[in-house]
């Protein structure tokens, strides 16, 4: 399709099939998603039926472009292009409700000087000065129509917002961070509750809290942990430094990867674990973690001599 689709909710999760959502996800399908509203809804069971079931792919913030393949009643088959995937050469596929999309041919027609990108735990995007809009998410990248100071203009998918200048980072790219900028980066979602194929600060998987952190630091990589592990710089596990990103594979570290997180320095890890825990800083010597752990990469250009 030539349109150009952009999502017009704070958070859009991708599902694997039009029948994924169950009765309880009505409000993460709805054009008014409330993404927060609807995690703190499912309990343990649900959230691991997620996974079991293979209900979820990904999810994909506000104002990110998407490549619709197809409209099918409701839901859009996408593709997308800021998520490198093994699993489609142009971007991650799945499913997203069409309302949840909308399409705006001005944004791709016009060549923006900045960008806003979000680096606090969350934003607040208001249509005016009195009424709040939604709650953007921690790495939401915006174009800048006016810096004002105190305040930013920005371009949405629907017209002109506000938001506060202390919320974003302003430039001409995403600028490139250091090792140590993945850190503090990641530091402030210590706490939040871990989502299976989680893309936002409402709730990361393991990779997808890898993949946050980069893009906010200037650093695409893939979505998932074993495509991420074929990016970047290999580094011997005998000379890790904090910002580094970690592997862990079954099978002590012989089988598939199913785990990635932050080397935080001291024989530490930073990451998201699994269902029912948060994000958390752990030791790993004494942890399955330690046996597991089978490769490596840094992607910080500044850090790479």
């Amino acid at each position: 399709m030539s349109e150009k689709y952009v999502v017009n909710v704070p958070v859009a999760t991708v599902w694997t099939s039009p029948t994924s959502p169950r009765e309880i996800d009505f409000i993460a399908i709805s054009n008014d998603c409330n993404i927060k509203t609807w995690i703190a809804t499912l309990q343990y069971e649900s959230l691991i039926d997620l996974y079991d079931s293979n209900r979820v792919q990904t999810q994909v913030l506000y104002g990110e472009e998407v490549h619709v393949v197809e409209v099918v009643k409701e839901w859009a088959s996408v593709i997308i292009p800021s998520q490198p995937s093994s699993k489609r050469a142009k971007g991650y596929p799945g499913w997203i409700p069409i309302a949840q999309l909308v399409v705006t041919p001005s944004l791709e027609k016009k060549k923006y000087d900045q960008i806003a990108i979000v680096t606090s735990k969350t934003a607040v995007l208001k249509k005016s000065e009195v009424q709040v809009e939604i709650e953007l998410s921690y790495a939401t990248i915006l174009p800048v129509h006016l810096n004002e100071g105190d305040r930013v203009l920005v371009h949405t998918p629907t017209g002109l917002g506000i938001i506060s200048a202390q919320d974003v980072v302003i430039g001409q790219s995403m600028k490139k961070g250091k090792n140590v900028d993945f850190i503090r980066s990641g530091e402030k979602f210590l706490g939040l509750p871990y989502l299976w194929a989680g893309m936002s600060s409402f709730g990361y998987d393991c990779s997808g809290f890898v993949y946050s952190i980069c893009r906010a630091n200037g650093y695409v990589i893939p979505r998932d942990a074993h495509d991420q592990v074929t990016k970047g710089k290999e580094i011997p596990i005998t000379e890790l430094k904090a910002g580094d990103v970690i592997f862990f594979a079954y099978e002590e570290g012989k089988g598939a990867i199913h785990h990635v997180g932050f080397y935080y320095g001291d024989g530490q890890m930073l990451h998201s674990p699994k269902t029912g825990r948060n994000i958390e800083i752990i030791k790993l010597e004494g942890t399955i973690y330690e046996k597991e752990l089978c490769a490596a990469r840094r992607y910080s250009t500044e850090d790479i001599r």
